[in-house]
């Protein structure tokens, strides 16, 4: 049986492509409109190409639908039966991509839109299309209505001379039920502003009462003004009218390469990096999108961007930015002049930086950390909180060649009254981001020294106590070992300032560490304990260190009876433990508690009896 072979075309069912852009390709009806005014301003920007003295107006009416009429280029009963009967098919483009008819191909960069399914966008509110035009290249040719249907259906006619008295195209929609409200008079007004405020063409939107407003205004980058604090005034009150706050500074963008202007605004507020911020852009003064996060490089978090291109391709929706070279390359133009922007204030306005800085620090460290420009500007200016104070690191550095960084909140509060009264320079780094910033500081300031704190180090600043002291507070000291090895601490005596402080816990990672595995193992039976008994190391343990110049701890040292002697140094690791605001763990809430219980315990018995035989005082109260 010979193989036969025959050709068909596709079938389409236009409610459900309808169906798929209101659901998928468009976010919401509203960009009816903005289709509306985009097909409008194209067919006038190719008919100003032929002819640049031809009127730009575009006129949308309300009322009993809506109709939106132009003074553009207009379709011939050819182009209808070509464009608009076809779906998908553009008429500015061509199937090598270039312009449709009337020789215009070298303009093809001034349209707005180049996917040809626009008009398909009307009939997400709309269940009739009508579409009367009239070509401007031929003065005798006839006005050409062309009206479709949802369901598919058109119908076109040629109209009798002298229907249409001027070139251009008008639309007419017939609002489908329950879509009323798109095609409302204040709905329209306030679509016709969102999309169009930045339109080189007069727009003008007509109620049914007769009332006209005018929509087109240019953007204050593009007017001109008396004097510079005018126009930074301008463009605030642009930002407080778009985005509705007051910038903390705005920043011009100007790429004539790329054909872009507009203005970057700085946050007033904090905001997180992973919180970015959505950029109004316009496409040939088209609003395209006010939520682009693409547009910006990720660490350029602290501003809001309004801007007006040329270059930049919209997705098929025309509400998002089409991911190619041109957009990375103006990513990094416009990252470029923000960090200018951010080199300029540190030179020339300290007082704005430190604004700057004071509302964007905790973000700001989050990106300098991988970003070596930014952290080369910024890391000598950001706050620390460090045993001087809340300082930046370039006036700690200046006091402090060797800089000391805890790894945690809680070590830098162990230490810091008496690493401060030694004369030691320490910054917490325990906070997000800290201690990695404070580790680059010699690459912005050679010749400073930074190292993670050690508890060794500390004890080192920590003058010895008189042999004879040492004696004398030789059995307090054997019970207080005994008491707080438990909690895989050791017990020294120093003499230390400040004088009010009584005991110093000197801890770190490494011995809390340890401490938990060996809790785990304790807890633990068979194969799992073996393991973990494995993984023991040779980490110091914690030291709970007494200051000899504290006249609680003189006084503590004295104690001869055992059970008062347990009951203080209890005391004394656990007021320790409290100045460090960690976390406790029930074992130690169940030693503070053992303490004062045995203290209460000593006062009401008048010291009789108040011994509770010693061990019995260190039982689980």
């Amino acid at each position: 049986m010979p193989h036969s072979e025959s050709a068909h075309t596709f079938q389409v069912d236009l409610r459900g492509l309808v169906d798929l852009l209101s659901h998928h390709l468009y976010s919401s009806p509203r960009v009816y409109l903005r289709e509306l005014l985009q097909n409008a301003v194209d067919a006038i920007t190719a008919r100003r190409a032929a002819d640049p003295s031809a009127p730009a107006t575009i006129t949308v009416r309300t009322g009993d639908g809506l109709t939106i009429t132009d003074t553009g280029i207009g379709l011939t009963e050819a182009d209808v039966h070509r464009f608009l009967a076809t779906i998908g098919r553009s008429s500015k483009r061509t199937t090598d991509g270039g312009l449709d008819g009337a020789g215009l191909d070298e303009a093809r960069g001034d349209f707005i839109g180049q996917f040809g399914i626009g008009l398909l966008a009307c009939f997400v509110v709309a269940d009739e299309i009508t579409v009367v035009s009239r070509h401007a290249g031929d003065p005798a040719a006839p006005a050409v209505e062309w009206r479709g249907h949802s369901d598919g259906r058109y119908t076109i006619r040629t109209l009798p001379a002298g229907t249409v008295a001027e070139p251009g195209t008008t639309v007419r929609l017939g609002p489908r039920a329950g879509n009323a409200e798109w095609t409302g008079p204040a709905r329209v007004v306030e679509l016709a502003r969102h999309y169009g405020s930045l339109l080189p063409y007069e727009v003008t939107v007509t109620g049914p009462d007769g009332a006209s407003v005018r929509i087109d205004a240019p953007p204050p980058w593009e007017r001109e003004h008396r004097s510079p604090l005018a126009r930074r005034e301008a463009l605030a009150g642009y930002c407080r009218e778009v985005f509705d706050f007051a910038p903390l500074d705005t920043i011009e963008l100007d790429l004539p390469a790329a054909g872009l202007r507009g203005v970057a605004y700085v946050l007033p507020t904090a905001l997180s990096p992973a919180q970015r911020a959505g950029h109004r852009v316009h496409l040939k003064g088209m609003l395209l999108t006010d939520r682009a996060t693409e547009l910006l490089p990720e660490w350029a978090f602290f501003v809001r961007c309004v801007i007006d291109t040329t270059s930049l391709r919209p997705t098929a929706s025309r509400e998002a930015l089409y991911e190619d070279g041109t957009l990375s390359a103006v990513r990094d133009a416009l990252g470029v002049r923000i960090r200018d922007w951010l080199t300029g204030i540190a030179a020339s306005d300290p007082a704005l930086l430190h604004r700057f800085i004071e509302v964007h620090h905790l973000a700001v460290k989050a990106l300098a950390r991988y970003d070596d420009e930014l952290l080369r500007i910024v890391l000598p200016w950001l706050p620390f909180e460090t045993t001087d104070g809340n300082v930046t690191l370039e006036e700690f550095a200046r006091s402090h060649p060797t800089v000391l960084v805890t790894r945690s909140v809680e070590e830098f509060r162990q230490v810091a009254p008496i690493a401060s009264a030694a004369g030691l320079g320490v910054v917490n780094g325990g906070y997000t981001y800290d201690r990695d910033l404070v580790h680059r500081l010699p690459e912005i300031r050679p010749g400073t020294a930074v190292t993670d704190l050690d508890p060794a180090t500390v004890t080192a600043h920590l003058d010895a106590v008189e042999p004879s002291a040492e004696i004398r507070a030789a059995a307090f000291l054997g019970i207080a070992r005994e008491v707080v090895a438990a909690q895989d601490c050791d017990v020294v005596l120093r003499d230390f300032q400040p004088v009010t402080a009584p005991a110093l816990l000197l801890d770190n990672r490494e011995a809390r560490h340890e401490r938990t595995r060996s809790s785990l193992a304790a807890d633990s039976d068979g194969l799992w304990a073996d393991i973990l008994g494995s993984l023991r190391s040779e980490t110091p343990r914690a030291q709970l260190v007494l200051n000899h110049l504290n006249p609680l701890v003189r006084q503590a040292v004295t104690i001869e009876e055992r059970g008062l002697a347990v009951a203080a140094a209890e005391s004394l690791y656990g007021q320790a433990l409290l100045l460090s605001r960690r976390p406790l763990k029930a074992s130690e809430s169940a030693l503070l508690n053992r303490a004062f219980i045995g203290l209460l315990t000593h006062a009401m018995h008048g010291g009789r009896g108040g011994d509770a035989s010693g061990s019995d005082s260190r039982k689980e109260p």
